[in-house]
């Protein structure tokens, strides 16, 4: 089998270490070649570019490995690339979640007012990233997973509208599963079949099969949710926050059994709950920092100055565990090499798959993947009140799009005013005005 080159665009992030130890596990059915970290953060790149030389050396000793800030270097001759970039870094997603939060709304990294102004920044980045890929690497498969992924992928299908290569992935129906299979405790993941619709971090499990023997295992988790409360499947590991917001998954079920809720929903059908239990003056941002950013980068300090990776317990950690993020990448990956027809949650341009919504919507659905790429199953028809949320949610993300691509101050004020969080234009009016201070470095000109 001919060995891959890949690139991990983003490769700073507190995440490259599960992707990193996913290529170990890997070797055989996805092998490398040539593995390039690039980020413009310089400080972040290099500890975790030295981190990879060490680790690489002991698990990869035949695996090239380089990390750099130059786009040539980085892009040229590519076979993947995995996007993973934060643009403003964690200070500006702490402003993302205190400017709303300070007024009164919703302030979450991807949801809400905070996801806008993310999306806002994220969306020429990523342009000009998958532009200067394109002259680089005409052929290589995009794999992407920039937040907000609903808004990234819609922009980019905006901007690239005839691009067959970009695939945009998110890791929390996977989390999801995950967490399933350990409220079961009698099944993995991978043997079950997902039945999922809506939109990015707004959707919807309908089924979920046991592949083994076709037992439909939906009413199963429902019921064990909601009589002994629901879990992330690393809970021991996991930040306060995340133990609330999997939790809330319960009280959405009380109030709607109909099907099994994206985590992500609680900011949405459950925005005065969920602000009740958001600290203005201590976000998820500080979490993070102070948390994952510190225990990571203190870790990466370790080896490098240790001179060997085998004093690591970051990396054992990530060898005896499942992580979604890093796993699911290379699973991806993986299922276009050889052709295998995985089904995998994932956002695609809708053309019928939900007759009943805009042809033109990104929504996110099971698709079958192989070499081509990823093709949909059908959804069909969906309910009204289904269709209600989610036509809504779209228009929000199609504002926000425009906004961007015309410069318009009115389309980003309809947009924040659609959105569930907010719903208010003077309250969406006044989030507008600090934001557009806050990022004025970031956004195009809103006139």
């Amino acid at each position: 089998m001919e060995k891959l080159r890949v690139c991990i665009a983003g490769g700073g992030s507190t995440y490259t270490p599960g992707i990193l130890v996913g290529m170990i596990k890997k070797k055989k059915s996805f092998p490398l070649k040539k593995l390039v970290l690039y980020d413009i953060d310089a400080e972040r790149l290099e500890k975790m570019g030295k981190y990879a030389l060490l680790l690489m050396k002991e698990y990869y000793p035949e695996l090239e490995v380089i990390y750099t800030a130059d786009k040539e270097t980085a892009f040229k001759d590519m076979d993947f690339v995995f996007c993973q970039i934060r643009t403003g870094g964690f200070k500006m997603r702490e402003l993302d979640e205190k400017i709303p939060l300070r007024n009164g709304a919703i302030g979450q990294e991807t949801c809400g007012a905070g996801g806008f102004a993310y999306g806002m920044r994220s969306i020429g980045d990523m342009i000009r990233l998958v532009e200067e890929i394109r002259i680089h690497s005409p052929r290589a498969w995009i794999i992407n997973y920039t937040n907000p992924a609903a808004i990234v992928a819609l922009a980019l299908d905006m901007a690239f509208p005839n691009e067959k290569r970009i695939l945009n992935i998110c890791d929390q129906p996977i989390s999801l599963m995950m967490a399933y299979a350990r409220l079961l405790g009698n099944i993995k993941y991978q043997d079950m079949i997902p039945h999922y619709f809506g939109l990015n971090h707004f959707g919807w499990f309908t089924k979920i099969i046991n592949k083994n023997n076709n037992e439909d295992l939906t009413e199963k988790i429902k019921q064990k949710i909601l009589e002994e409360g629901f879990y992330p499947a690393d809970k021991e590991s996991r930040d306060p926050s995340w133990l609330v917001t999997y939790e809330t998954v319960r009280h959405m079920l009380e109030l709607d059994p109909t099907y099994l809720p994206n985590t992500y929903l609680q900011y949405y059908l459950l925005p005065r709950r969920t602000l009740s239990h958001l600290n203005p003056e201590y976000t998820r941002a500080n979490e993070v920092m102070d948390g994952r950013e510190k225990r990571v980068f203190s870790e990466c300090e370790r080896v490098i100055s240790s001179g060997t990776i085998r004093v690591s317990a970051l990396v054992e950690k990530e060898m005896n565990k499942e992580d979604a993020h890093g796993e699911m990448i290379l699973e991806i990956a993986e299922a276009i090499l050889h052709d295998q027809g995985r089904h995998y949650v994932m956002m695609v341009k809708n053309r019928g798959v939900i007759p009943n919504l805009p042809e033109e919507a990104i929504v996110e659905v099971v698709c079958e993947l192989g070499k081509e790429g990823p093709k949909p199953l059908p959804v069909g028809k969906i309910g009204t009140y289904h269709k209600g949320l989610i036509e809504q949610q779209y228009a929000y993300e199609k504002l926000t799009c425009d906004a961007y691509f015309e410069g318009s101050y009115l389309k980003a004020l309809q947009a924040l005013t659609l959105n569930r969080t907010i719903i208010d234009m003077e309250l969406a009016k006044k989030i507008l005005d600090e934001l557009i201070i806050a990022n004025k470095d970031y956004w195009p000109v809103l006139k």
